[in-house]
């Protein structure tokens, strides 16, 4: 018969003992898993959530929380059995279903579906970018928010990462923009454990990671192999006092520590100790069962009392001064309250700009600049920001202030060309509150893949604004002619891709991607002028219904032939119409800014828009033509790119492409002959 420990130490030890067993057991149990980082990092974990960080189990969504965000995603049962102890309302059947299907524990850690994950890791590296959008925000949120007295917002961000996590260049990207801003509030550890799935680190990395971060500007600590509970944890509030600089603590921890036969191996990485091999490890931890998720009498009321009850004293104190904030400054209040509950101000949208036809031809990036500023006004917390584009994609808040080193006022944010980094920063900005975009080329949206899916996948309102959206872009040539970027997008799962035809699409695009709560969005826009069209013809909804008739024919007569089309090429679509009039052949226009929406809409308004008794059908996107089979049919004609762009102005790329009224008309006779058969 096993009695509780009553002395403090003898508890810590099993709590930390704890973690390991129930990471050791959960991957033996799924037969799948990574239960040596887990083992190695459980000190760690044990000092963050029972000495460290500000944090209430009861509420997990309470705004000024401590966040912590695991970039070693593999390592998730780290974070599971961490969350289970400290009474976020896991249950150990949700680590004994770690892995399975529909389990609230899935491999890496997944946003909303455990309380207590902040956010979605698993590629490595994002984790550490995430890491730095949570901390910008916060002090951002920070800087315009807290006045003399009231110190409302005013908590940290701690994240967990690996060896792998260090050798990701979005990793470099995020932490070195981090250094420049001088981010205090952040603290990064570095599991320094010298084993990656390959085997030893020596394979491939050798640097000097604290150098490397000390050049960032980064204040940097080595703790070495000494890792008690008390080192950790006065290293850790020497690195919360450093307010001027981001902190890194490296932390030479050993992975599968205590496994007789696989610690320090790449055998306790990713799979499974073997049965035997738990029971020797438990044995070395004098553990008092071999019972699979053993919890030994007195650790989860040792954790509770630590985490439960400083939780619920820390958020009363911040509730007492939220009374007293409200009552000094209730403007301020409502707008934090706003970005705390992820809503947008009442009415917001009520004055949309309308562009008419005799303001002329407008690019579309051009028009988004009037959007975002006209959005901005409406929303305070709207954040711009470019990779050293700014000027090109015209992302900028006017008289919005920058956002510099040590100074974070400013709503403007200045990425650099890190496009990578910048992706992951925005996804970690957009889920602590603000509605944060990056913008750079359509090109270069392939350095972003992984950020668009993360977004995608957790649900985020992200926005991700691309210019310079096909060959339209000219002389720049085919390095920076976006082919089958669009096409690769599309195929996302939860991602809106939206290429507004003109300015009054782009003025309802803007005004699309802000309504969203649970879908990312991605702008497509050109960096060539486009002919307004008038506001009678672009419906109020043209974006949420995702495609609509912009065009029938004149004399109200049933169309022959259907023309669809996006961006750039709608106006072309027009002009192809007009030629086709003039042969006799009756032509419907259709405008698909969103293609995901439209597909979305039921069938009665999908046939409405595309008739299908309309077998004759042309689509034309200066992009690859994959995917508009949809809209094309069995008889239809795809006019797009199917090879790499060229150098060249790009009225004549659009020539010697096809991108003409000439080769449309022409594609549609074809389809329309095809169709009479």
């Amino acid at each position: 018969m096993t009695t509780t420990p009553t002395d403090t130490r003898a508890l810590e030890e099993l709590s930390v003992n704890t973690i390991r067993t129930l990471s050791m057991d959960a991957v033996q149990a799924a037969n799948s898993g990574h239960p040596g980082a887990p083992m190695a990092l459980a000190p760690l974990a044990y000092v963050l959530y029972t000495r460290v960080m500000k944090h209430n189990p009861r509420d997990p969504e309470w705004f000024d929380r401590d966040r912590f965000i695991l970039s070693a995603g593999h390592a998730s049962m780290l974070l599971y059995a961490s969350l289970y102890l400290s009474g976020y309302g896991l249950e150990l059947e949700d680590l004994k279903n770690f892995r399975q299907l529909g389990s609230r524990t899935p491999g890496h850690p997944e946003r909303e579906e455990a309380p207590g994950v902040e956010i979605t890791t698993g590629p490595l590296g994002q984790g550490v970018g995430n890491s730095v959008g949570f901390a910008l925000a916060e002090r951002m949120l920070a800087a315009r928010f807290n006045r003399g007295g009231h110190e409302i917002i005013d908590h940290h961000t701690f994240a967990i990462a690996s060896d792998g996590d260090m050798m990701e260049g979005v990793q470099s990207e995020a932490a070195s923009l981090a250094g420049h801003l001088g981010l205090g509030r952040l603290t990064l550890f570095y599991d320094n454990n010298h084993i990656s799935l390959d085997g030893p680190t020596t394979l491939s990395f050798s640097e000097d990671v604290g150098a490397r971060y000390e050049a960032y500007g980064w204040h940097v600590q080595n703790l070495g192999e000494d890792l008690e509970l008390d080192n950790i944890e006065s290293a850790t509030r020497a690195a919360m006092e450093v307010e001027d600089r981001p902190s890194l603590v490296i932390l030479r921890t050993h992975i599968g520590f205590g496994s007789p036969n696989k610690q320090d191996t790449k055998a306790a990485h990713g799979s499974a100790l073997g049965e035997e091999e738990v029971q020797l490890t438990k044995r070395a931890y004098g553990w008092p069962s071999m019972e699979p998720f053993y919890v030994p009498e007195g650790v989860l009321t040792h954790w509770r009392q630590q985490t439960l009850d400083r939780g619920a004293q820390a958020e009363e104190e911040w509730d007492e001064r939220a009374q007293t904030y409200e009552a000094a400054h209730p403007d301020l209040w409502h707008q934090l309250k706003l970005i705390a509950d992820g809503r947008l101000p009442d009415n917001w949208d009520d004055d949309l700009p309308r562009l008419d036809p005799s303001e002329g031809a407008i690019a579309t990036r051009k028009a988004g600049q009037q959007a975002l500023d006209w959005v901005a006004s409406k929303i305070p917390h709207v954040v711009g920001g470019a990779a050293d584009l700014s000027s090109s994609t015209l992302t900028t808040i006017t008289d919005g202030g920058d956002v510099a080193p040590h100074t974070f006022e400013g709503r403007n944010v200045y990425y650099g060309v890190r496009e990578h980094g910048m992706g992951a920063i925005v996804n970690g900005m957009v889920d602590h509150g603000l509605r944060a975009l990056g913008a750079t080329f359509l090109q270069f949206s392939d350095y972003m893949k992984n950020t668009l899916r993360l977004a995608a996948l957790m649900k985020l309102p992200s926005l991700f604004v691309y210019t310079h959206d096909s060959i339209g872009l000219g002389e720049d040539g085919p390095t920076h002619q976006p082919v089958e970027h669009l096409a690769g997008l599309r195929a996302i799962p939860n991602l809106y891709v939206v290429r507004p035809a003109d300015a009054n699409e782009t003025m309802l695009a803007w005004r699309f991607a802000m309504w969203q709560q649970a879908s990312p969005v991605a702008i497509v826009a050109t960096r060539q002028n486009l002919p307004t069209l008038s506001p009678d013809d672009v419906p109020i909804d043209a974006v949420e219904r995702g495609a609509y008739v912009l065009s029938d024919p004149a004399d109200g007569a049933e169309p022959d032939v259907q023309l669809i089309a996006t961006g750039s090429e709608v106006s072309l679509c027009l002009e192809t119409q007009k030629l086709l009039a003039d042969e006799g052949v009756a032509a419907r226009v259709i405008s698909v800014p969103c293609a995901e929406r439209f597909f979305e809409q039921d069938d009665g308004y999908r046939d409405e828009v595309l008739l299908p008794g309309v077998r004759a059908r042309v689509t034309v996107e200066a992009a690859s033509p994959l995917g508009w089979d949809r809209f094309a049919g069995d008889l239809g004609s795809i006019v797009g790119m199917t090879t790499f762009g060229a150098s060249a102005p790009a009225e004549a790329l659009f020539e010697h492409f096809g991108f003409t009224p000439q080769r449309v008309a022409e594609e549609a006779r074809a389809s329309l002959d095809r169709a009479r058969r």
